[in-house]
């Protein structure tokens, strides 16, 4: 069904419209059998990502969503029904940024009436680990910010997104490739440790779509969005069932991964992340609630999406 405009439908806000989530989001609604006016937030109107969006009827609205842009946040969320919001510590490493910015956000949410939130939260490690693991901070600032939406007034439900499967294109998630053609995965956990995937763009939507059209707003609540909860070892032997590549996996002690993240030059903090991160996955794992059994047959798994990926550009650079 296309986005519509009438009036009497209502109007979903999405903060990154032409993003992973957001436009997985906006993606999620035009599918939806149930009439949706959306509006899409985009730095940049003019680029491909905005301009299809249009096209599909969705309201592109061009604004910076930073503190320092404090009234104009607070106008583009004028007559919004829903909003589904999103930040972005990796865009700038700062997670007093994105607590201030995440906050700012609702409280443009509560000046707007909106009826409900959908915001992409992440668990606090150091909550679920009881305070061993204290410096995983782009889970800790999205957890700070879901404590304030829960506090706000405003009906509010978080919808967290599991592991990308597009993270192994990249380090520190990216195998390497060995002499005999073969291609190592290393990191500092159990062969078993398990991992909740999420092909992002085409399935972390239908969760946020999932939250909009239960009953009852669904405020107060959790959800998890991933397609299964799998471990290193089975990512690494379904890898190499679907490319026919060689795929294994090395556990490594975690100061060599420690001593990688300094080698390349990442800030302190963003090494203190990420060993954390690595640290608690291993110790304590990621307690993710059910998938909700009416979603688990939509959903890509990792091995669908080995079959269906093009690995071309990974081969290039796992060198």
């Amino acid at each position: 069904m296309t986005i519509t405009q009438e009036q009497s439908a209502p109007l979903v806000a999405v903060v990154g419209a032409t993003g992973n989530q957001g436009g997985s989001v906006v993606r999620a609604l035009v599918d939806s059998p149930k009439p949706y006016r959306v509006r899409g937030f985009t730095r940049d109107a003019t680029k491909s990502a905005a301009q299809a969006l249009a096209k599909l009827g969705v309201e592109v609205v061009t604004v910076s969503l930073v503190v320092e842009n404090k009234e104009q946040v607070y106008k583009v969320f004028d007559g919004a029904s829903y909003a589904f919001l999103v930040t972005n510590f990796w865009e700038h490493v700062d997670v007093d940024k994105e607590v201030a910015e995440g906050k700012l956000l609702i409280d443009a949410c509560k000046a707007a009436s909106v009826a409900g939130i959908v915001w992409s939260g992440l668990p606090s490690f150091k909550e679920f680990t009881n305070g061993k693991y204290t410096h995983v901070y782009h889970f800790e600032g999205k957890a700070v910010i879901t404590g304030y939406g829960r506090e706000s007034g405003v009906p509010f439900v978080d919808v967290q997104a599991g592991y990308y499967t597009s993270n192994f294109f990249k380090p520190p998630f990216l195998p390497i490739k060995q002499a005999d053609g073969s291609y190592v995965l290393a990191l500092p956990v159990k062969p078993s440790t398990l991992n909740p995937l999420i092909d992002v763009e085409k399935d972390y939507g239908k969760f946020v779509r999932y939250a909009l059209e239960l009953e009852a707003f669904p405020d107060g609540q959790t959800f998890a969005a991933y397609s299964e909860n799998i471990s290193v070892e089975k990512i690494m032997e379904q890898w190499s069932q679907g490319t026919g590549a060689k795929f294994s996996y090395l556990q490594i002690p975690r100061e060599q991964f420690e001593q990688g993240f300094k080698g390349v030059g990442a800030p302190p903090h963003v090494v203190e992340d990420m060993v954390d991160q690595m640290g608690a996955l291993d110790e304590f794992g990621w307690p993710v609630p059910p998938i909700p059994e009416v979603l688990k047959s939509s959903l890509r798994t990792w091995a669908d999406y080995v079959k269906e990926t093009d690995w071309k550009p990974f081969f290039a650079d796992a060198q």
